[in-house]
């Protein structure tokens, strides 16, 4: 139960990697805000369905905005939040399930667009608030609630995907490094244009991977989170997909463009394009 919102439940299970992506992004927003001396109230976070949406009303310290929205489409908000008050800091937050699934055929538009709307993905390689079933991220084979004799899809590479369909800024990093998610989240937010910060975030009840990925000596585990090299272009595109053709999970920067924004766009049209009277736009349909 949130203190915020005591007439509410929303919790999270001990140990899950949401709480340190939260405390990353309470710290990125932080410095977002000292860093270009615009106030709180200029912020909002649009979540979607999953306990990634808890984040809006988990949330600690000085408050944005919160929007928590319908399951699956954390990018159609934004997208109308940015149309409608283009100086507002959008930041989407969102699970595998909620992004990659329901919410997978927004990436493409959004991408194209180049969306100022920076996007915290949480993947847990789950469904976890639905008890367990498999999501675009589960391994194949794997047996879920969803899958008991095994999932039959292959497992989706989204970072991969981020970079087919032309993400202008993808990071890639882990919970469990907060301090370093921050910083990789303000760098994303300081990105004008469409920006995704793909976090493993493990869940403990249902698909616990911290093992997995930081390793684990004692048993044997040498863990497959690594970091980004240091002589690693991410403004080479080949250099991007060279860096994701190795097994793991790479912490850091992976991909960065720099190109227009859909409201760069928007605003040459309106200047290259005097007002018309809607008698004028009406009269254009006239036969």
């Amino acid at each position: 139960m949130s203190k915020r919102n005591p007439e509410y439940d929303f919790v999270w299970c001990p140990g899950c990697g949401d709480f340190g992506v939260r405390r990353a992004l309470e710290w990125a927003l932080e410095r977002h805000v000292a860093e270009h001396e615009i106030p709180q109230s200029n912020y909002v976070i649009v979540a979607g369905i999953g306990c990634s949406g808890n984040m809006v009303h988990l949330m600690e310290g000085d408050q944005p905005f919160g929007l928590h929205g319908i399951h699956g489409r954390t990018l159609p908000l934004s997208f109308g939040v940015k149309m409608g008050r283009p100086d507002i800091e959008t930041v989407v937050v969102a699970g595998d399930g909620d992004f990659l699934a329901i919410g997978g055929e927004h990436i493409g538009p959004a991408a194209a667009r180049n969306v100022d709307v920076t996007c915290v993905v949480m993947d847990n390689g789950v469904y976890g608030l639905t008890k367990g079933q498999s999501s675009p991220t589960t391994e194949m084979g794997a047996m879920t609630s969803s899958t008991p004799y095994g999932k039959v899809e292959t497992q989706m590479m989204p970072l991969k995907y981020y970079l087919t369909i032309g993400v202008s800024y993808i990071a890639s990093h882990y919970s469990s490094k907060p301090r370093d998610l921050a910083n990789c989240i303000q760098d994303a937010m300081n990105h004008k244009g469409f920006s995704i910060v793909h976090v493993q975030s493990p869940c403990t009840t249902y698909n616990d991977t911290y093992d997995i990925l930081k390793g684990n000596r004692r048993k044997g585990i040498p863990g497959i989170a690594w970091e980004v090299p240091e002589d690693h272009d991410p403004s080479s595109r080949q250099s991007a997909e060279d860096l994701l053709d190795r097994p793991g999970i790479p912490l850091g920067l992976i991909y960065q463009e720099d190109r227009p924004t859909l409201q760069d766009q928007v605003d040459k049209i309106a200047e290259s394009n005097p007002n018309r009277q809607p008698e004028q736009i009406l009269a254009t349909y006239a036969i």
